[in-house]
Parts: structure tokens; C-alpha cells; sequence
């Protein structure tokens, strides 16, 4: 480690924490060099997260990169002597909680943890004797999980690294200049600098701050107790080490490193009371949820000082002692005495008020920032993903591909662009950011909905929609209809052909969207898209630069539609695209909604050269699908152009008006039935969908939602971005390889030509249920002879077809028609076929006529 302080490095990555310190020492190990961490905090005791968090690690998580990043942290801190594997114990005192451990039982065996298992009480109890079975119905045992020493574990980092470390170094600015970092200001000096990692959790949302970025980084206290020693532990060494000593909390003792002392029992959660627990020696260190969430301005985290850690706050005692979450009746303190009734009469050692941070999804925000070339981010990461997202990160900077040694890994969920334009006001993350600190250890439904922040973005059509009752879900702040009561007489009609859907599987379900499916494929119906975007490319160089950015040959003529990837160096898939040629040297490149604009526009943005222009449409077009075999009758009614099929054919462009409105129509069709995609400037929105609506009555038009969407498209075996597909699939593994012209230049050629050399291991696969009509579940395993071979990318029930559909990627030795496999949810496992794709009108002679 270099004493002195330098003046410019390649690297500098802001916070020596958990994160921090692996993205320094991953970078190192990807043979990076000149790398330099400062931190305000001496060092290895920071004064952050990773020095007060209890460092309990759970590994399984609905989310497979979740999951898979917390494996990844906990193979490498074991390999380093600083993880105490004892194993983590998950507690039902509830039968719906039973059924949801089941499904962690589940996902753990998707995505590839060891020997998960349900137990019974006494099971639990021979684990760890304190829990009084009797309050318990049974427990959720991961034998990997366990708790990281935080202080040994930041000190192996340093010492395992190449790079510099410097501690009790205050950034106080990052200098941008033409939309690049380029030097990291200190109290120390200005260090310039090619990238910089902001890694600092606490503190994130000023420092992304000091780059102009809102970054939605919202702090909230949480409560941690340990008691003091406890004749039931006897035997265990116990001790409050002293690595934070001058760290004190006022009104407790030295607030120390109290994970010192190994766990010698597994670590707990008690999830129905939202506790976890774990020993410390001799004594208990119990974690509570259980309270409202205690939020902090993000602006007034502070900074660290001889007398006082700023990501530590005075214990609040009322939010211990008193129920004082308004959906809970019992308080932290009740529920630990009747779970764990040797600490009744404890008194605390240690109490305090710990700071970490939530994003408004919950999820960690990381990779390279939308607007300055050169600033990564790396925040809202806990201990438990720490190490696995340290080498993702890395691995991203380096070779242009996040991964870990299983593989790449799938980013949409954890990409910081993925952060809707709004989502950057303080009062709403914060908001979001206290609901996702209460929801840690929810049960939360499938298709949940917040009722928060809405309506925020509507399409012009919202006030149609409504009068139309439209149940509205919300998809990157934007209001989408999920179905329409309008519909409900649809229910009568096709009720033989729409089976029941009970249990969880059925929660948030409507047999409306059955309906709706049905008579798209009957009649016409009209389609919101309008959170979909179109991205306009122009210029002298437009057209050479969309072919180097494409997987397909884009060379397309003026009133022509491609269907294109965009790939990461790795081949991994970032994007799929429709290109479409409006003019010369002018293209309209359209992809999904939600979060995708941000990280494929961005993409495409910060590539382009000085010759091009790429203006991100989000919001700035209001756009109809309408389709079903009465489309060409009813837009005929409404336009002058011709739309017949020989004047109109597949994929391919018109720019039309609809009444007066002036429209770009897209021969498309994302259901697998003849029609149109309607792109109008938002001010015409209303008049758009009232003239289709008023022209279309007597063809029976009916408004069409986002879950007769998602079943028409399993049908079709349409891929969706960020569900069947992401950056850890390559074009062909995810059945895409029609995308491929291997005879152009593009981002990702070389990394796709080696995968077609060595021959793909992995296909994605339609599969059907052999006599069940229940609707799968994301997330769950797919067997073979007992063993997972794949899990659900997605899933629901076909009703043209009459069979319940699931997507999944499996070994290519099992993904010939016919092949019998078995997929588990909800604790059931059904019996399933390997199906050829699509499962709808192979012959596509719905769409081509």
C-alpha cells in the first residue's frame, strides 16, 4: 500500500466498505492496475453499513442474480477464512409462511444452492435449542448460509489487493467535464482518473450528487440489540470486540465489532414478525423490521467523527418495546420473548440504530451511469451480495460483460439506468425506499401493486381506459391496464375455455384476461403501448452505425422493418429491437417499456458518433396495437393508405393518417394475429384511440390488457426482454439466431462466433403441462429424474391452444420435442412435455394475410 497520497490513478473507486473493497479487489484480480480506494472512515473500521451490519448472509432469493451474487460472496469469504458457514434457519409461525418457504425451498434449487430443505419444529429446535418449538410450525434450512466477520473480511480484501487504499479521505467533488469523470476531488488533493466506482451505500445519493446524477439512494435506520451473556449459551466464549472503539453512540457503550465472536448456532429469521437473530458467543443479537420505517434525509448523513459513527443513530426504544408498524400487533420485543424465551429477562449489551439503503425496487443499483462516461455505480448492495456484485462490476469494466464464474449474469433488474426519469425526486425515493424497508421480510403476492405515487405517468388514453375499467398495474411509474371490466360480458361468452386458477397461483388474476385473449384472436382489439419507446437515429452516419450496433443486417430501405439485437461484447443480449427506415439517413428504433428505455437508448446514445443523433422518445409518442383478424376492416374505415396485404405487407412501415392524425404504422404484431402498431405524437393520443374506438363498434372492438398479452405471446413464443431473455443468453441459446447476420459487423460477433464454434450447451424450450391447467410460476425448478436441469423463465395458460405454458432454458440433450420433464411449484410437481415452438400458428398464416 502506497503512503503516498497520488495525483492520478486509472481507477478510483469512493468507499473502502463491503462493495468497495471487492470491486478493488476483483479489478485487481482481472489484472486492472493502478487502482486507488479512499474512504472518509479509517481504515479497515469505515464507519458504513459493513461495520455495524450484523453480516448475517441468507442466500436464496426470488431473484436468481440475488441469489447467485450471495453464493458467489459466500464461496469466496469462506475460501478466505472470514465467513462462519453454520447454516440459516427461516421460521414459520403461520401456514401461509410454511408455503412460502416452500417456495424458497424452490428457488434455491433453480438457481443452484445446496441441499435446501423444509423442517419440522423439532427439526429446527436440534438446530437451535432457545426457539421454543411450540411457536413455530416448521423452518426453511439453507446450510451455506452463516455471517461474515465484516473487519477480518475488509481486511483480507486490502491485503489481497493490488490497489491503494487510502482511509480518512473526504471526497469532496467529481469533476465532469464533456460528459466525462476525470477527477475525483479530496481533502487530500484531486486525484484525475479514467473511472471512478461510487461504492458508498450511506452516502450514495451525494455522491452521485456531486456528478448532477439523481440517483434514488434513500437511508432508513434499522434496530440491532445483543444481549448480554446468557447461561443458555454457556461454554462459548463471549466478547464484545474493540475494532470500533472511539466509534461511541451516545447512551451506549462502545458501539464495537460485535461480530468478533463466531456464531457457533445458525443464523435466524422469525420473517412473520419481521426479526432475525444470531449468537454472538455467549450472547443473542436480534434485528428487527418491526417497526415503521425510520427514514433518513439523504442530504443529512453526515460524516464521521472521533465521537460519533453517522450511519449509527441512537436506539429508539418506543419502536422496540411497542408495536408501533401499523400492520403488526405485536412489538420486537414481545415476539422475541415468545420465540426465544431465555432473553425475556436479558438485558442489552449493545443497542443501536444502524443506517442502510433501499432503492424504490429494493434492488441494488450498479453498472456504468446513463449521462457521464467513466462513473460506475455500485450502491445499495448488502454484505450478503457484496462479493458477488464486487466481481460483476468488475467484470463489466473490464471485459464489457458482467459475469460471475458461472457464467454472465442477467443485469436488467440491478442496472442503475433502469431508474425512471422520475424516480431521482427525493420525497418519492425515500417514500419507496421506506415501503421497500417494511416490505423486507412481506409476503408479497404475485403482480403486487403499490398504491402509492399514482397515477404518475398515464398515456393519453388514460381517461378512456378508465371509463372503461381498466385495472391498472404499474410498470416503470407508467399506469398500464392489466384488463377491463368493459370486458366482463367476455367471461359468459368464453367461460368453458377459461379454467380456474386457485391458490397462489391465482392471486391478482382475472378471467377477464382469458377473455380478452380470446377474442383478440376472434374479432380486433386496441393495445396501450404507449410505454413502449421509440428512439429516432439520424444523420450522415445513422445508418452505418445502427449496422455496427445490431446483430441483424439493418441495411434497410425506407418504409422497411427489422427485427435486431443489441448484444454486450459478451454476445449477451441487451436489446431486442425493431429498426425501421423513415427517410434516408433517418431510422425509428423501437423496444419494450418499463425500464428498458434508459438502459437500451443509453446504450445506443453514448456510442454514437459526432455524426449521429439519438433522441430517446420516452413519453413523446402515444402508440396503439391493434390487432386481431378484423384490424385491416377497421383501420381501412379510419385511413386513405392502402393496408391491404399486397399493399401493405409484414414488417414493413407506413407513415399514414388515421382521421387527422398523423401516424407511423408498423406492420407488427406482438400476439401472432394480422395487424398494426400505431406510433402518433402524445398530443393526438385521445383522438387516435377515439377514432379506431368509434369507427370499430360494430366490428365488436375491445379494449386489450397486459395479461392477454403475456399468454398470446407464450402462445407465439415472442421473447420479452429481462423475463426469457437477457444479458446471460446469447442469440442462440434464447432461439434468436434468425437475428444473426454473421456477415456484418456488429458489437458481440467475435464472443458469438466462438459460442457457435464450441457448440451451444443451452436452449431455450416451450414446455406444456401434462394434465393440469394451473398457471406456473417464475422462478421454479424443472426436473429431470428428480434433478433441476432449468427453472420457469415464464409462464401462463394458453387459451387458443387450451394447455398451461411455461419457458425455460435447458441443457440441449433434453429440449427435443416429446422429452418428459417435471416442474415443482407451490409444492406440487406436474408432469410436463417438451414442446417444438410456436405453439400457435407455426405457419404464421394469422399474421401474413
Amino acid at each position: 500500500m502506497s503512503t503516498e497520497f497520488p495525483s492520478n490513478a486509472e481507477t478510483v473507486v469512493i468507499g473502502a466498505g463491503a462493495v468497495g473493497c471487492s470491486v478493488a479487489y476483483h479489478l485487481s484480480e482481472l489484472g486492472a492496475e493502478d487502482v486507488v480506494v479512499v474512504d472518509q472512515g479509517p481504515l479497515p473500521v469505515t464507519g458504513g453499513s459493513s461495520v455495524h451490519a450484523p453480516g448475517i448472509m441468507f442466500q436464496t432469493s426470488p431473484s436468481k442474480i440475488q441469489t447467485k451474487a450471495a453464493y458467489y460472496t459466500s464461496r469466496l469469504l469462506s475460501d478466505a477464512g472470514v465467513y462462519n458457514e453454520v447454516g440459516g434457519i427461516e421460521l414459520a409461525r403461520s401456514e401461509e409462511r410454511m408455503d412460502f418457504l416452500q417456495r424458497r425451498v424452490e428457488w434455491a434449487t433453480s438457481y443452484g444452492l445446496p441441499e435446501p430443505e423444509l423442517l419440522t419444529p423439532e427439526e429446527v429446535t436440534e438446530h437451535f435449542p432457545l426457539v421454543d418449538e411450540d411457536e413455530i410450525l416448521g423452518g426453511y434450512y439453507s446450510p451455506t448460509d452463516g455471517r461474515v466477520d465484516g473487519i477480518s473480511a475488509l481486511q483480507w480484501y486490502m491485503e489481497h489487493s493490488d490497489a491503494d487504499f487510502y482511509g480518512n479521505t473526504e471526497v469532496t467533488d467529481l469533476d465532469v467535464a464533456g460528459g466525462e469523470v476525470s477527477a475525483v476531488e479530496t481533502d487530500r488533493g484531486t486525484i484525475e482518473c479514467e473511472r471512478c466506482v461510487m461504492a458508498t451505500n450511506n452516502w450514495g445519493y451525494q455522491t452521485a450528487q456531486m456528478a448532477d446524477l439523481d440517483i434514488p439512494i434513500a437511508p432508513v435506520e434499522h434496530q440491532y440489540v445483543v444481549t448480554e451473556e446468557m447461561e443458555e449459551l454457556g461454554g462459548v466464549d463471549s466478547g464484545v470486540g474493540k475494532n470500533t472503539e472511539g466509534l461511541d453512540v451516545p447512551g451506549n457503550r462502545d458501539i464495537q465489532e460485535y461480530m468478533s465472536e463466531a456464531p457457533h448456532r445458525p443464523v435466524g429469521r422469525d420473517q412473520d414478525n419481521s426479526l432475525y437473530f444470531r449468537t454472538h458467543g455467549s450472547s443473542i443479537g436480534m434485528g428487527s423490521y418491526n417497526h415503521e420505517a425510520l427514514s433518513v434525509d439523504p442530504d443529512a448523513m453526515g460524516k464521521n467523527t472521533e465521537d460519533q459513527q453517522s450511519s449509527v443513530r441512537g436506539f429508539t426504544m418506543e419502536h422496540w418495546e411497542q408495536p408501533t408498524h401499523p400492520d403488526r400487533e405485536k412489538s420486537p420485543k414481545q415476539a422475541f420473548d415468545e420465540l426465544l424465551p431465555a432473553t425475556a429477562d436479558k438485558e442489552y449489551e449493545m443497542t443501536e440504530n444502524g443506517i442502510f439503503v433501499f432503492t424504490p425496487d429494493g434492488m441494488p443499483a450498479v453498472g456504468p451511469t446513463a449521462s457521464v462516461d467513466g462513473l460506475w455505480s455500485a450502491l445499495a448492495i448488502w454484505w450478503t451480495h457484496s462479493g458477488g456484485y464486487g466481481r460483476i462490476v468488475a467484470e463489466w469494466m473490464e471485459n464489457g460483460v458482467p459475469r460471475l464464474p458461472s457464467g454472465p449474469v442477467d443485469t436488467g433488474g440491478v442496472h442503475v439506468r433502469r431508474f425512471e426519469p422520475h424516480a431521482g425526486e427525493k420525497d418519492y425515493f425515500v417514500d419507496k425506499g421506506a415501503k421497500r424497508y417494511e416490505q423486507v421480510y412481506s409476503i408479497v403476492e404475485p403482480r403486487w401493486q403499490p398504491d402509492d405515487h399514482r397515477p404518475l405517468r398515464t398515456s393519453p388514453f388514460y381517461h378512456q381506459q378508465t371509463e372503461l375499467g381498466a385495472e391498472f398495474y404499474q410498470s416503470g411509474g407508467w399506469e398500464s391496464a392489466q384488463w377491463y371490466e368493459h370486458n366482463a360480458d367476455l367471461v359468459e361468452e368464453y367461460e368453458e375455455r377459461l379454467p380456474d386458477q386457485d391458490g397462489w397461483q391465482g392471486v391478482n388474476r382475472s378471467k377477464i384476461e382469458g377473455a380478452e385473449h380470446l377474442h383478440t384472436r376472434d374479432a380486433v382489439s386496441m393495445f396501450d403501448m404507449t410505454s413502449f419507446s421509440s428512439i429516432v437515429v439520424e444523420g450522415a452516419d445513422a445508418g452505418d452505425f445502427l449496422q455496427r450496433m445490431c446483430s441483424n443486417d439493418v441495411d434497410v430501405d425506407v418504409g422497411d422493418v427489422r427485427y435486431s439485437l443489441l448484444l454486450n461484447e459478451g454476445g449477451g443480449i441487451l436489446a431486442d429491437v425493431t429498426v425501421v427506415g423513415l427517410d434516408d439517413d433517418r431510422y425509428m428504433v423501437t423496444t419494450g417499456g418499463g425500464n428498458s428505455p434508459g438502459i437500451h437508448g443509453g446504450w445506443l446514445k453514448e456510442r454514437a458518433p459526432e455524426t449521429v443523433s439519438v433522441n430517446i422518445e420516452e413519453g413523446a409518442k402515444s402508440t396503439i396495437g391493434l390487432w386481431g383478424p378484423k384490424s385491416r376492416l377497421l383501420l381501412q374505415r379510419v385511413t386513405d393508405a392502402d393496408v391491404s396485404n399486397g399493399g401493405f405487407p409484414y414488417f414493413s412501415a407506413k407513415q399514414i393518417y388515421v382521421g387527422e392524425v398523423p401516424v407511423v404504422a408498423l406492420r407488427v404484431s406482438y400476439v401472432g394475429e394480422l395487424g398494426w402498431e400505431l406510433w402518433a405524437p402524445t398530443e393526438y393520443g385521445q383522438r387516435l384511440w377515439q377514432t379506431l374506438w368509434e369507427a370499430g363498434q360494430d366490428l365488436d372492438v375491445r379494449p386489450m390488457g397486459g395479461g392477454a398479452l403475456e399468454s398470446m405471446r407464450l402462445e407465439k413464443g415472442y421473447r420479452l426482454w429481462g423475463t426469457d431473455i437477457d444479458t446471460d443468453a446469447n442469440p442462440y441459446e434464447a432461439g434468436l439466431s434468425f437475428a444473426v447476420d454473421l456477415d456484418t459487423d456488429f458489437v458481440g460477433k467475435e464472443a458469438l462466433e466462438a459460442a457457435k464454434a464450441e457448440g451451444i450447451d443451452n436452449e431455450i424450450t416451450p414446455i406444456t403441462l401434462d394434465d393440469s391447467t394451473d398457471v406456473l410460476l417464475s422462478g421454479r425448478p424443472v426436473l429431470v429424474d428428480g434433478e433441476a436441469v432449468g427453472y420457469v423463465q415464464a409462464a401462463d395458460f394458453g387459451y387458443t391452444i387450451g394447455e398451461s405454458i411455461a419457458y425455460t432454458y435447458l441443457p440441449t440433450e433434453y429440449t427435443d420435442a416429446g422429452t418428459a420433464v417435471q416442474v415443482e411449484c407451490e409444492g406440487e410437481v406436474y408432469d410436463a412435455t417438451v414442446r417444438d415452438e410456436p405453439l400457435f400458428d407455426a405457419g404464421r398464416d394469422k399474421i401474413i394475410r
